[in-house]
């Protein structure tokens, strides 16, 4: 009776040896030699830990990395999962990051794959332009676009797409992303290489800062190489993270220049126009907006505002409005598509960004690339966008700002935007971005497989209390990975085979004189 239970059992779990050897170490340290009886007194003691230890010990050389099909695959080229809580259809420059460096890879030749959570009906998995693959899974968002924390209930979900399609590397975004962060410590518990581009600027003092420095700690200390969008977020990152420095890599964002280019006519010069395009936050410096606007609309009759964006902080600026009788100078166009955002640029004659903190802003960028002068609040990585002569920088000060946007009307008419078209073209390309991207991606291949316990070190090196924590949930991590392993081995998840099309020409023109390691 025992023989035929223990065969209809490992049958159905479909045990390997070894795995079989550490469910009965376990197993029969518990029940055989004390009963079942004695359960709750191996809880009390630390015997149990000792048998997670011994089990984990054992299981350390024991470790499940990508196939190999996975990691040399095609010549080197990688299958890379894309993954974050901002993706279209939501605006923003993250969202645009992620869609325009992942059609550049795929011209390169590589598999990109997207992971999102779902927005509204877009549920499952969609395809974009070029065979772009997205999986759109089942977590609503919670707060800011972004899924509620569950630490482990991403972990099925993940594992599965990560075998399905065949991903030898993953690459996460945002610092602020939920998702981001529990897939990174996903698959570095399944033994995958593992990547991290930061997009945002933190601080140091407040509560929120503090929470999300210490997240952020947690899951770079062990990703494999890190990127960042300028060389004040790689300081920033850096000092917020302990992370090497020798671990992260500056790459700049860069603009769609077939995309935004200069209206065949020029403008006249009355009135002025000065757009604004973005989120209408705090962040982004809205309250800004409400006194500068009526400030420069007094001292220049001729000055019109066009304001493109939505957010929490768009009912101040429609009481501006109203308060100083401004209606018929300040339109608020609400949520701008990017299809559009040529459109509303080609309107005007000045860019306005009001940011606290930005550490790149690609819609300077985009802007300039339109022929559009800038004028800037000079915070964080904004000074390395553009050159002195292209940009008007100013102090997140109203006074100040105004300041700025009389100096930009006074130089306004030497401003060619034909010119100034073409040497934004000359400075940056996504097509750029992708390439460096990829030296990146085989540094990350190259980095050493290390061992359970080899990385649970690391996560100690993060606070005498948080250390211990993070160990705690990395190692019920493992212990639900495996659980998953013998409920559904990897051989059992069918792997989709790859969708091959005739890849179009990427959406910036290559600069090889701007490719550089």
């Amino acid at each position: 009776m025992v023989l035929s239970l223990d065969q209809c059992f490992w049958s159905k779990f479909n045990f390997c040896s070894e795995q079989r050897s550490q469910f009965l170490f376990s197993a029969i340290a518990i029940f055989t030699n004390h009963g079942a009886t004695s359960v709750r007194h191996w809880l009390s003691t630390p015997n149990l830990l000792h048998i997670i230890w011994r089990l984990m010990a054992s299981s350390s050389t024991h470790r499940s990395y990508p196939p190999l099909s996975a990691m040399e695959s095609n010549h080197g080229k990688h299958s890379i999962l894309m993954v974050s809580d901002f993706f279209y259809p939501n605006f923003g420059g993250v969202e645009n990051h992620i869609y325009l460096l992942s059609q550049c890879l795929l011209k390169l030749g590589h598999k990109v794959v997207v992971m999102t959570h779902a927005y509204a009906n877009r549920s499952g998995v969609r395809y974009m332009t070029n065979g772009l693959k997205v999986y759109y899974v089942p977590w609503k968002p919670f707060l800011m676009q972004n899924t509620l924390p569950t630490f482990y209930g991403t972990l099925p979900i993940v594992r599965t797409i990560i075998i399905r399609e065949n991903i030898s590397l993953i690459h996460g975004h945002q610092a602020f992303s939920t998702l981001c962060h529990e897939a990174l410590m996903h698959a570095r518990t399944m033994g995958y290489k593992v990547l991290f581009t930061d997009h945002s600027l933190y601080g140091f003092a407040d509560i929120g800062s503090i929470h999300m420095n210490k997240v952020l700690q947690f899951t770079l200390a062990d990703v494999s190489q890190a990127i960042c969008v300028s060389h004040t977020s790689k300081e920033n990152t850096v000092l917020r993270s302990g992370l090497p420095p020798e671990k992260v890599f500056v790459i700049p964002n860069a603009v769609d220049t077939t995309m935004f280019k200069p209206a065949s006519e020029r403008l006249v010069m009355d009135p002025i126009v000065i757009v604004v395009i973005s989120r209408l936050v705090y962040r982004k410096g809205a309250d800004l907006l409400v006194e500068v606007i009526p400030e420069i609309c007094r001292l220049y009759p001729n000055v019109r505002f066009i304001i493109g964006g939505d957010g929490p902080k768009r009912v101040r600026l429609e009481e501006m409005r109203e308060k100083h009788s401004l209606q018929d100078r300040v339109d608020m166009l609400g949520a701008v598509p990017h299809a559009k955002v040529r459109s509303v640029l080609n309107s005007g004659h000045i860019f306005l960004n009001s940011s606290l903190t930005e550490a790149f802003c690609i819609a300077i960028l985009e802007a300039a690339s339109c022929g559009l002068l800038t004028v800037s609040t000079c915070v964080g990585g904004v000074p390395e966008v553009l050159p002195d002569d292209m940009i008007v920088l100013a102090k997140p000060d109203p006074s100040d700002m105004v300041h700025a946007i009389k100096k930009a009307i006074k130089i306004l008419p030497q401003i060619d935007p034909q010119e100034m078209h073409l040497r934004i073209k000359g400075m940056y390309s996504w097509q750029d971005v992708a390439k460096r991207t990829e030296i990146v991606y085989d540094r990350a291949l190259k980095c050493p497989d290390q061992t359970l316990l080899e990385r649970l070190s690391r996560y100690l090196t993060c606070g005498a209390w948080a250390g211990k924590l993070f160990c705690l949930v990395m190692i019920v991590d493992y212990i639900l990975w495996r659980l998953l392993q013998v409920w559904q081995p990897d051989t059992e998840v069918e792997v989709v085979p790859d969708l091959n099309l005739s890849r179009s020409n990427c959406v910036a023109q290559v600069h090889p004189s701007n490719v550089s390691s």
